[in-house]
């Protein structure tokens, strides 16, 4: 008996260490870097066990700017052994108050897409530098104003091989203007979102079918907008909300997507 003990007890120990060691691997990191003159802070996150150039996501942060949600994902992505990048559309600093300035800044952007567009890609040139990465295998992706500046830089034409986006907007302002996109997309959507409403979702695969672009449509019944961010409450009445059946589902679906556009390197 006492021996039987001591061993439970041996691979006890020797299963921590492996997990602590597993912990340890992954490295995070806040960044600074540039638009122009504008300096902005990204979050970097990565398994330093690794050398040989890895795929990246590049993740596009929510209306309230860079948080905790895009760092979590971040590292979740490093521990599947691929480079994620959080970026920052606002700048160093600029970090909103509270829905009422998250909302000003976001209209800003969406409103002056060229603006958003360039925040993107400012933050891709700069991740494709990175030793670490292999500049020909880039996903982008977002949540909600991030999951349509995840789509705006696939109608952009940004080098990255796939875009996807977690309850985000779909409309564009001049979408007769996307004349092909490149990258697959995978786009999750709450099936009772009222932020993005029946017309825009039919817009938006219109003007996907008109682009012949490779793209991926899932509704996740019951969710409304921000389905994967405990933050937003469970009162889906709200138009916002959190949905866990929603966001493990659309996890998978993203992992699914990741593996079959940038497969990570046993």
């Amino acid at each position: 008996m006492k021996i039987v003990v001591a061993l439970m007890a041996a691979l006890g120990l020797q299963w921590f260490v492996m997990c602590s060691n597993s912990n340890a691997a992954v490295k995070t990191e806040p960044v600074e870097y540039k638009d122009g003159k504008t300096t902005l802070e990204g979050f970097l996150a990565y398994d330093d066990t690794v050398t040989s150039p890895r795929p990246a996501v590049v993740i596009v942060h929510q209306w309230m700017g860079l948080t905790d949600h895009e760092k979590n994902s971040a590292q979740r992505l490093a521990q599947q052994g691929y480079v994620a990048f959080a970026l920052d559309i606002y700048g160093k600093g600029v970090r909103p108050g509270s829905p009422q300035e998250a909302g000003k800044l976001a209209t800003q952007y969406k409103s002056d897409i060229k603006s958003f567009r360039q925040r993107e890609k400012a933050a891709l040139d700069f991740i494709s530098k990175n030793k670490k990465v292999d500049p020909k295998r880039i996903v982008i992706i977002g949540y909600c104003f991030g999951g349509t500046g995840a789509l705006e830089a696939a109608r952009a034409g940004f080098p990255v091989i796939g875009a996807v986006s977690f309850h985000g907007g779909l409309s564009t302002p001049n979408p007769q203007e996307t004349k092909s996109v490149k990258p697959k997309l995978l786009v999750m959507h709450g099936a009772i979102d009222p932020n993005v409403p029946l017309t825009e979702v039919e817009g938006f695969m219109k003007e996907m079918n008109d682009a012949k672009a490779d793209y991926q449509f899932i509704a996740y019944s019951g969710a409304v907008h921000a389905f994967t961010q405990k933050e937003a409450g469970n009162d889906p009445s709200k138009g916002v909300a959190y949905n866990e059946a929603a966001d493990r589902r659309s996890w998978q679906a993203f992992m699914d997507f990741l593996h079959e556009v940038v497969p990570v390197s046993k």
